[in-house]
């Protein structure tokens, strides 16, 4: 299982348990993730680094002094 961290804005559309779908974006240098709809995203990731699927569960949410997150499972 791989987790990765997802900034947030809107804590009432993502609840603990619930499958999400991921798009990819490509930067000249690296890759970062979006939840569908634009609900929340990735940090920048190398080529390396890049997520081989993209359907992934809600682990838990977490708020911090700034900025809501969202953790995510992916089964890889």
């Amino acid at each position: 299982m791989r987790e990765m961290e997802f900034t947030i804005e809107d804590t009432e559309a993502l609840k603990p348990g619930m499958e999400v779908n991921v798009t990819e974006g490509i930067l000249p240098t690296s890759y970062y993730y979006t939840i569908e709809h634009a609900l929340g995203m990735s940090a920048n990731f190398k080529q390396t680094e890049r997520l081989k699927t993209r359907r992934g569960k809600v682990k838990e949410l977490k708020e911090t002094p700034q900025f809501h997150i969202a953790v995510l499972e992916f089964d890889e």
